[in-house]
């Protein structure tokens, strides 16, 4: 062990060394995993009709496990039984990997659903 000198030369006792458990912790805010969250809603949703509104999140942090809720908006017609689960699966599965929490739950609420054209449908007025 080396001795730390003072300013006015003196010698002072060195600096005991601390365990890693118990040199503290980094702790990410609510908010910063709701960003990844609602992030990660939008790669498992991938392209959204132009009015709708990106996918959003809120979460709540408790002991290292999070519980959330994703607000989406969908494409209607479409299977939105499988584009839920699959949302839900991958916010999980990104919160989990890039932050390091437990995920105990994802809920995901769909606020509104936009009509999809049909394949090949003529836009504008119909006679």
């Amino acid at each position: 062990m080396t001795s730390v000198s003072g300013a006015a030369g003196e010698l002072r006792r060195p600096l005991p060394a601390v365990p890693p458990g118990e040199r503290g912790a980094t702790r990410i805010a609510d908010r910063v995993v709701a960003k990844i969250a609602g992030q990660a809603a939008r790669e498992a949703l991938g392209a959204l009709s132009p009015e709708a509104e990106p996918p959003y999140a809120g979460v709540v942090v408790h002991h290292g496990t999070a519980r959330i809720r994703v607000h989406v908006e969908l494409d209607y017609p479409g299977d939105i039984g499988s584009r839920c689960g699959r949302v839900r699966r991958h916010v999980a599965e990104r919160v989990g990997a890039l932050v390091g929490m437990e995920v105990s739950e994802v809920a995901v609420q769909v606020e509104r659903l936009h009509l999809a054209p049909a394949h090949g449908a003529v836009q504008g007025r119909t006679r």
